[in-house]
């Protein structure tokens, strides 16, 4: 941590306000956000802005959210379970863990998280028919079998693919829509794909920094098991590939290459600061770059949807 992060941690009282503030990691929403944000944008793109359905795309906005709190709940408390969270730890201190927050009122806030989550979600029903259920309890359910079980088993970035790409972003397409134009063709599944892409390097760098220590608790992710560097690679190619994706599904090449020149330079630049860092604390300040780059992708690639 930063010193001004550690002075903060150091105040921080058990179970209060700002406790649980840092338990629901507030940056992580970046990565909650853009899904949604692109799918909404494509919804507007095949309406023309015609019969768009704004109440069902704030639902979307607020189940991503309260999802992604519920998920950064669940893993403080299991990882602290399983003692992950010790002094060996390199990335943010963990609210269990430190003490900050108790176990007992954790258990009782994830219970609350995922109520307050499937009551969000449940009248998109409204929208998208009775299958909506279905998905948000296939939400729920990975987002604990991703701490206790999948990610330690190298499945993490293929859970961020689907659950930050293909369908927060084709939902949000589908339950914005009106009934006439819900049709599978009209997904935005390249768009999706690219958006789970992005959103993985933020995964990518956090398994970069604690691969050590994941080696050492028996957690194989994927860096683990390719190694630091075959990762430094595909974390370079992953924005590019998902910024092709991008351009081909539009009719302005020209206007999508424009657009997505900040988001490669910036990203360009995390991948070097990455590789110069190496390993250690310092890396939670690529951590950090990551999450901005994948916000500048949603915006710019927002605009390109719109105005293509």
């Amino acid at each position: 941590m930063s010193a001004a992060e550690k002075r903060t941690a150091e105040k921080v009282g058990t179970n209060t306000v700002k406790a649980w503030y840092l338990a629901a990691r507030p940056k992580t929403l970046t990565a909650a956000a853009v899904p949604v944000m692109l799918g909404a944008a494509y919804a507007w793109h095949i309406t023309a802005g015609t019969n768009y359905r704004f109440a069902p795309m704030t639902l979307c906005f607020m189940f991503a959210f309260i999802m992604q709190i519920d998920a950064n709940l669940i893993n403080d408390y299991y990882d602290c379970l399983r003692g992950n969270d010790n002094e060996t730890r390199l990335g943010p201190k963990r609210a269990c863990q430190q003490g900050w927050i108790t176990l007992p009122a954790m258990r009782k806030a994830i219970t609350v998280t995922s109520l307050l989550a499937s009551i969000t979600g449940l009248p998109l029903v409204i929208y998208g028919g009775w299958e909506m259920i279905g998905i948000g309890a296939l939400c729920l359910a990975f987002c604990f079998l991703y701490t206790t079980s999948l990610a330690g088993k190298g499945m993490g970035d293929l859970l961020v693919l689907t659950f930050f790409g293909l369908i927060p972003c084709s939902l949000t397409t589908y339950v914005i829509l009106p009934e006439h134009q819900q049709q599978i063709r009209e997904m935005p599944w390249a768009i999706a794909l690219a958006c789970g892409i992005v959103v993985d390097t933020l995964l990518l760098v956090n398994n970069y920094r604690d691969t050590d220590n994941d080696k050492a608790s028996g957690k194989n992710t994927l860096v683990v098991k390719i190694g630091k560097k075959a990762t430094e690679w595909i974390y370079l190619m992953t924005v590019p590939a998902a910024q092709i994706i991008i351009i081909t599904q539009t009719n302005n090449p020209i206007q999508g290459t424009l657009l997505s020149l900040p988001t490669l330079l910036l990203h360009l630049h995390t991948w070097k600061t990455m590789r110069r860092i190496k390993q250690g604390e310092e890396l939670n300040k690529v951590l950090g770059m990551a999450a901005r780059n994948i916000l500048i992708f949603g915006i710019m690639t927002t605009l390109h949807i719109i105005i293509a």
